[in-house]
């Protein structure tokens, strides 16, 4: 019978920890040694303590969720086996290194000549197995350590958590490389924050080792950089800290006072009684903590401490929970789980429940477990954040292997010679040239240090006014900084910074002018006017169309200005447009029903019909005054602001041009004057409306229509009160132009109804077109005042454009109620009145206006009350 030797035992404290298994065995073509701190540290000369749940058993797990879906992957390392050798490193740097040699115990030649098995033969030793890489370690200080013996044996190794800047040293770890950015990318990113707030006068803690001092370290070197930041105090938290001494630390942070901001670079431990410390000292509020991805978003260093924390500010590496891992590890149980070798620790702790198991004394006061439990369903649950990264440092040592095979065993199934053993120098270069997406979607790569890019989540710990006091994302920092600062909240729900300054902020619309030789002291001067703070030094003037925020922090556009139809001086204008409307079209429809009826026909239809759809559009350039200025609407304003006056007023002018020219002609002869039938009527009325479409047409030529916005009418020197007023390219003067020819028109009619004023009432309109021209000119006498003396006021738009369409509806109104609207009133309620008269030649019509006008002296005009009797227009 042949006895087995190994070469190298166990360690020591594997015995020191009694039944605690050694390491997790996954047999494969090739192997990958994993590190997991699965135990806390344990209590002086004991190397383990309590089971790691999170950063332990779910990192852990995370490494054998990938084995298998890389193993059962066909495009993937094809067949090929990837195998494990996981260890525990009970989160203590010296203990990790005795349990590494493990891995490297193939490699170390052993001289083994002078074994004898007790009958004197020679033993049988199993051939040590070969790791071709590790994935680890979780703490900094653990894979620096271990990185000092793999690199003697050329052994790669991915780290999934450790961030120390050191580590990017290739002289020193050169086979190290990581899945996560080093901390130099994070203290930039925290000195990033620092600003954004505008804090320049912070303290920093560091807990004693290479984590915590290179991080403050590397954080001191970029601000110094940076300039304009000033470090109060730089305080280190011993490694064995003695009693008392957080609570000594609290008082020399309290020596600068002002120097609020806390960077903290710290454990969880040493995080945990810095904040017990302030909330002994009643410093609760005080503090501004920025933490580093080793408080990240975690619960344990702020439980029970959750008002000191509050405004705490923190960052992590951008992550995302990968849903397959949860389906996979909430469906572990006791049976389908026996290759973790913790599990049933876990098991136990994760259920508050004990296990029988042999060796291990029953608890009375403590349930057993059934074995039915349930994670997730029976205990609380959430993924830890580095499970994305443990995920991930296993795929770059697979996709770096697959190239690798892929270079040196074309076409071959399987591993060849030349991959037998793995050379650990060769696979250091296809792991620093991977490339893929990782299991959240984002890219997966390595710098030539080794480094992964610099991806962060910025948290912030907010306890006040929220349904869900916790973390709360608040930003990223990819290379560079953004923040929502409107998300943030501080100590009693205050979203306002606190301060963490040598000098106190300048005030709103001021500048810091520096005071030489002390960066973080300035005095302040304003930024005025419509300058805005360009940076904290400088101010600059915002664009014309622009003006700057209250804070003068930036600029912002102008606000644009328009009458809206909800304003009061729109709904107005609205109003009497709207009744215009349906009273026009009333007569229209009314005068169209009775189109062959005396009145309607005594009126003159056709000049009728040609003045009420003048009254008709001047109602309606309301509307396009009051809508929002387009391009069209301008082209339409322009149409219609003079035409619908234009044609009211050219058929009234001719209206009365005709009465004077019939009963001028009357005094003179009995032949009728020329031009007064109906088709000579329109075809004078055409002729005057033709002048005004002929000048729009020259104005549409010259100067097509368009928006402007006005902004320089209204910017006054406070730049809260400037405005940007959106309207038609149409000027005052140019308004008052596109008027013009209708003023000229209504002042000839007027003329006209003045000479007409002494025919008499039986026979003719005069009386009512003078009684119309006459208000109407009133009217547009108020107008002007009124329009042109508002040009300096801030509701300019509003009035003016009031003004006009009121002052129009009104001349519309005044010409619709004195000519058709007694018509109407007659046609329809006083029908007998509505008959046919005698008709009567022009000769009879001349002598009797002659007889009448001879007596004019002894009545007066417009007092005869008889029927109109006039001639029969249609005819």
């Amino acid at each position: 019978m042949r006895c087995y030797h190994y070469a190298l035992c166990c360690p020591q404290s594997w015995a020191q920890q009694g039944t605690q298994p050694h390491s997790i065995k996954i047999e494969g073509d090739i192997t990958l040694g994993g590190l997991f701190p699965v135990h806390a540290r344990g209590p002086a000369g004991v190397p383990c303590g309590e089971i790691k749940r999170e950063k332990g058993i779910h990192r852990m797990e995370a490494m054998l969720y990938a084995l298998d879906q890389i193993n059962s992957d066909p495009d993937l390392l094809p067949n090929i086996t990837l195998g494990a050798r996981i260890l525990d490193t009970c989160s203590r740097d010296t203990y990790a290194l005795e349990q590494s040699l493990t891995f490297v115990q193939a490699l170390i030649q052993k001289d083994n000549s002078d074994v004898r098995c007790s009958n004197g033969e020679p033993p049988i030793i199993p051939k040590p197995e070969r790791t071709v890489g590790v994935i680890g370690a979780s703490g900094s200080s653990v894979s620096i350590m271990v990185a000092n013996v793999l690199r003697l044996f050329a052994i790669p190794q991915i780290s999934y958590a450790s961030t120390a800047p050191e580590l990017s040293d290739k002289s020193r770890y050169e086979f190290f490389s990581r899945v996560v950015p080093p901390d130099s990318y994070q203290a930039q990113a925290m000195v990033d924050i620092v600003k954004a707030m505008g804090w320049n006068y912070v303290s920093t803690l560091a807990s004693e080792g290479n984590y915590g001092e290179s991080g403050v370290d590397a954080f001191l070197q970029i601000s110094r950089e940076a300039g304009g930041l000033c470090i109060a105090q730089s305080i280190k938290i011993p490694r064995e800290p003695k009693p008392g001494g957080f609570d000594k630390i609290i008082n020399r942070l309290m020596e600068t006072s002002n120097a609020r901001g806390v960077i903290i670079f710290a454990n969880e431990d040493d995080i945990r009684r810095v904040l017990e410390a302030a909330k002994r000292a009643n410093l609760t509020g005080h503090f501004l903590f920025v933490g580093s991805d080793s408080w990240g978003a975690k619960i344990s260093p702020i439980l029970h401490q959750e008002e000191v924390a509050e405004g705490a500010v923190t960052i992590l590496p951008k992550r995302a929970s990968i849903d397959g891992f949860d389906g996979y590890f909430t469906s572990r149980s006791l049976e389908n789980n026996r290759r973790n070798i913790w599990f049933a620790e876990y098991w136990e702790d994760d259920f508050k429940c004990k296990l029988t198991r042999p060796g291990i004394k029953y608890e009375p006061g403590r349930r057993k477990c059934t074995g039915e439990e349930r994670i997730a369903q029976d205990s609380q649950y959430e993924q830890e954040g580095k499970v994305q990264f443990v995920i991930d440092a296993v795929y770059a040592m697979a996709h770096a292997l697959h190239s690798m095979h892929r270079d040196l065993c074309p076409g071959s199934m399987g591993l060849c010679e030349k991959m037998d053993p793995v050379e650990g120098r060769k696979l250091l270069q296809y792991i620093r040239s991977v490339s893929f997406n990782g299991s959240a979607g984002t890219g997966v790569m390595f710098n030539e240090n080794g480094d992964a890019p610099g991806r962060y989540d910025i948290f912030q710990y907010q306890l006040s006014n929220t349904t869900n006091p916790g973390y709360r994302c608040i930003g990223q920092w990819t290379n560079h900084l953004r923040l929502n600062a409107e998300e943030m909240q501080w100590s009693g729900g205050d979203s306002v910074v606190p301060d963490s300054v040598c000098s106190f902020p300048c005030e709103l619309g001021e500048r810091k002018k520096m005071v030489k030789g002390v960066p973080c002291c300035w005095h302040c001067e304003l930024c005025d006017g419509y300058q805005y703070q360009l940076d904290e030094l400088n101010c600059n003037m915002c664009p014309f169309d622009m003006r700057p925020f209250p804070n003068r922090t930036g600029c912002r556009p102008t606000p644009i200005i328009k009458l809206e139809w909800s304003s009061p001086w729109a709904i107005i204008p609205v109003f009497l447009a709207v009744l215009g409307i349906l009273v026009t079209s009333g007569c229209i429809v009314t005068f169209i029903r009775f189109n062959d009826t005396p009145i309607v026909r005594a009126s003159g239809r056709e000049l009728s019909y040609v003045l009420l759809t003048g009254i008709f559009l001047i109602y309606l350039i309301t509307f396009l005054m009051i809508a929002e200025p387009s391009a069209p609407v301008c082209g339409l304003r322009r149409i219609l602001l003079g035409l619908g006056m234009c044609i009211t007023y050219s058929a009234m002018l001719t209206k009365t041009n005709r009465i004077y020219r019939i009963f001028e002609q009357g005094k003179k002869a009995v032949t009728p004057p020329p031009f007064i039938s109906p088709a000579s009527q329109l075809i004078i009325t055409f002729i005057l409306v033709g002048v005004q479409l002929l000048g729009i047409i020259i104005w549409f030529g010259v100067v097509p229509p368009h928006t402007i916005i006005d902004y320089d009418e209204q910017r006054p020197p406070n730049p809260e009160f400037a405005r940007g007023v959106l309207k038609c390219d149409m000027s005052d003067l140019a308004l008052v132009l596109c008027l013009s020819y209708s003023i000229v028109l209504m002042v000839t009619c007027t003329v006209y109804a003045i000479k007409s004023r002494g025919v008499p009432e039986t026979f003719n309109e005069a009386k009512p077109i003078g009684f119309t021209m006459y208000t109407t000119c009133i009217i547009w006498l108020a107008f002007v005042p009124i329009f042109f003396g508002t040009a300096q006021s801030t509701e300019k738009l509003f009035i003016q454009t009031t003004t006009l369409t009121v002052s129009m509806s009104l001349s519309a109104t005044v010409s619709l109620g004195m000519l058709y609207i007694p018509k109407v009133y007659v046609i329809i309620f006083h029908p007998e009145q509505n008959v046919q008269k005698r008709k009567r030649s022009f000769r009879a019509v001349a002598t009797t206006v002659t007889t009448q006008l001879s007596h004019k002296e002894d009545k007066q005009n417009g007092e005869s009350k008889g029927s109109a009797i006039v001639p029969d227009r249609s005819q």
